[in-house]
């Protein structure tokens, strides 16, 4: 193991992007530490979609076998993904109640400063922000917020004893300004989720008004979804009235990501609207990506130890080299999801049409044609 002292790397964030990188950095025998701002881990929503993609990088991670269910196109427990990412950390790596406030380089030696609401100060050589679509670290490097959609979500699981007879194909349907869209777990749970405008009033209800009002607004769905939303294990049932946050396909291709060994990866860079289930999956990509690069880049001769110009100059040149490998990538993944948000969030069939149009001929792969890609090898 490499100790901290030498490579000083610092990811900021505790959610599935920095877990997953500092698993990647362990996996390659470099140590890192994360700090995450609140007290526990976060593990906020329900379930996460994981497709292909996604699984071909918590191979490369090494928790896959341990996750994987018999298909690859299966919802999991968000704090399951984060509990067995966290499980797989030396102890010491995750620091928790760590919130950072600002960053600045050092006048000195150009390395990154952190600093803390409690007014110390952290010191590192790499800094990787992971922080989510709030980042302080995007913010350093001059990156504006993500753009907001005015949109609430209600999600759940429902759980069949005796098997719920679904596909395991990730399902989304449309009416009006109401989505649903549903993916089992495994053969006896599903999770199941309903986007729609917000209206205030909704949460001063409890669960079971929740779901009532979700099923009868649901006229016009196939039956076995109402009956599937009637059925929810209420427990599990949440409401969340946050904007859904989105970076835009032009920001994708010319905002700045790095600036000196400090980089922004997953949410922090990229976030994703939820059109195509795809945030948490490409977060994970990032990771085996961005170590693979370091790894090979901070690599030296035996014999030949580092001093902070070879550091930087090799960290550096690792970053570039994520950066030209990963935006042709992310950058489709962006405008795909871009124009599915203007598709359903227009009333205007023309505008429809031409944005239908647009998705079969640069996306004329299928609907799912964006998880048929391998990340690499760690």
């Amino acid at each position: 193991m490499v100790s901290l002292s030498e490579y000083g790397i610092v990811i900021v964030g505790g959610g599935i992007s920095g877990l997953s990188t500092a698993l990647a950095l362990h996996r390659k025998g470099i140590k890192s530490i994360v700090l995450e701002r609140s007290d526990e881990l976060r593990a906020t929503g329900a379930a996460i979609n994981v497709l292909t993609n996604g699984w071909c990088a918590l191979d490369q991670l090494g928790i896959g076998p341990e996750l994987r269910q018999k298909d690859e196109l299966r919802s999991l427990k968000r704090s399951d993904l984060i509990k067995a990412l966290a499980d797989s950390l030396p102890s010491g790596t995750i620091r928790l109640g760590q919130q950072i406030v600002s960053v600045d380089l050092d006048t000195e030696s150009g390395f990154p400063i952190l600093h803390c609401i409690d007014g110390t100060t952290i010191n590192c050589k790499i800094l990787i922000g992971c922080d989510g679509v709030n980042s302080i670290v995007a913010k350093s490097l001059g990156l504006k917020a993500p753009e907001l959609v005015p949109v609430s979500g209600i999600r759940a699981f429902t759980s069949y004893p005796n098997g719920h007879g679904f596909t395991n194909d990730f399902t989304r349907i449309k009416r009006g300004t109401f989505t649903m869209g549903m993916v089992p777990v495994n053969d006896h749970l599903v999770h199941w989720f309903v986007g729609r405008p917000w209206i205030s009033e909704v949460a001063q209800h409890d669960n079971t008004f929740l779901r009532d009002l979700t099923a009868d607004m649901m006229k016009g769905f196939p039956e076995k979804l109402i009956d599937m939303v009637r059925k929810v294990d209420l427990d599990t049932l949440s409401l969340t009235c946050v904007s859904t946050r989105y970076r835009t396909p032009w920001e994708m291709a010319f905002g700045t990501f790095r600036k000196g060994t400090t980089i922004v990866v997953g949410d922090a860079m990229h976030v994703i609207g939820p059109y195509i289930g795809q945030g948490g999956s490409v977060c994970m990509e990032d990771a085996v990506v961005l170590v693979r690069h370091l790894a090979g880049e901070l690599r030296l001769p035996e014999g030949r130890s580092y001093d902070d110009r070879l550091l930087r100059t090799g960290a550096e040149k690792a970053m570039d080299g994520f950066l030209r490998e990963r935006k042709p990538r992310l950058l489709r993944l962006s405008l795909e999801a871009y124009l599915m948000g203007l598709m359903y969030g227009t009333t205007f069939k023309i505008l429809k049409i031409v944005i239908m149009v647009a998705l079969v001929v640069f996306f004329g792969h299928g609907a799912l044609g964006h998880a048929q890609y391998d990340c690499g090898t760690l």
